[in-house]
């Protein structure tokens, strides 16, 4: 079983390279960094947890790729992914480039978790119709495809348009980096997420689901890939602890029996003046 920390990385806490050294130190497998590029001070779409109101370390998140290209200088070995990038809120040629270049200066180390957005004020902020948040999401994979994978890409889509053009660096991974389904879980019904991961997946990310909903609904993703032909068992199940228990040890030996490859954690803080005491305690409750 692989452990990864899910790094909630702001302006207040230690700088994601100390973070990512130390938690590679101590035996986690990967690093996932989330994002939101802004917060509206005024949201009529709640929290989907407590009385609705976004925490406020969500608008202090830095970009991603930036803080990931800091943990990738620090490390030799941790996995370096996003957890979750908001596709469609990103222009995807700068994204697919931003993808390439750290795949390939960190000897293919990254993993693209992926996601639309839940907060429907943010997607209309940043240019997304929110409905359509999904279908822009899939076009803009299919470019970034063409983009890592051809040697004079070009794409014409409903969102995305570019005729034959040189792009490099490709990427270490070949194809590509593994893109993750980061969705499904927290009440929200996982059918979408189950088929976006058969079409276009390599690996699916949910949270919020017991083990047991968990293993049903891998069942489930079974049944689809032998339907459409895909092989089941090169689908890497990544499931997001969202709190972590007293007896977590036995709750990750109980989602990894429930089929999951991996199961992310998360410290209390990542302080700079606590991080490495949390993340020591966290890798001897975790990692056996």
């Amino acid at each position: 079983m692989k452990i990864g920390l899910q790094a909630f990385v702001t302006d207040n806490t230690a700088n994601p390279a100390n973070i990512a050294r130390k938690a590679e130190a101590v035996g986690f497998d990967s690093i996932f960094i989330p994002e939101h590029p802004i917060i509206p001070i005024h949201h009529r779409t709640p929290y989907p947890m407590g009385d609705g109101t976004i925490p406020e370390f969500y608008a202090h998140m830095p970009d991603p790729f930036v803080a990931l290209a800091l943990a990738a200088g620090a490390t030799t070995r941790l996995k370096l992914a996003t957890g979750i990038c908001l596709v469609p809120e990103r222009d995807p040629i700068v994204m697919a480039k931003e993808i390439s270049t750290l795949d390939h200066f960190s000897d293919g180390r990254f993993m693209f978790g992926i996601g639309a957005g839940w907060l429907a004020d943010e997607s209309e902020i940043m240019g997304v119709e929110f409905k359509r948040r999904w279908p822009m999401t899939r076009e803009y994979i299919a470019a970034m495809k063409e983009l890592w994978t051809k040697p004079e890409p070009s794409f014409e889509g409903e969102f995305v348009r570019f005729p034959k053009v040189k792009f490099f660096p490709k990427p270490a991974q070949k194809p590509h980096p593994p893109i993750i389904i980061g969705a499904g879980g927290m009440g929200v019904s996982c059918e979408r997420a189950l088929k976006d991961t058969v079409a276009i997946g390599d690996g699916w990310m949910p949270l919020g689901l017991t083990p047991a909903q968990l293993a049903t609904e891998l069942g489930n993703l079974r049944a689809m890939c032998a339907q459409a032909k895909r092989d089941f068992s090169k689908i890497e199940i990544t499931f997001l602890m969202l709190e972590t228990p007293p007896d977590v040890a036995r709750v990750i030996k109980e989602y990894q029996e429930a089929g999951a490859h991996r199961v992310l954690v998360g410290a209390p803080t990542l302080a700079p003046d606590k991080y490495e005491r949390e993340l020591e305690e966290l890798a001897r409750a975790c990692i056996r």
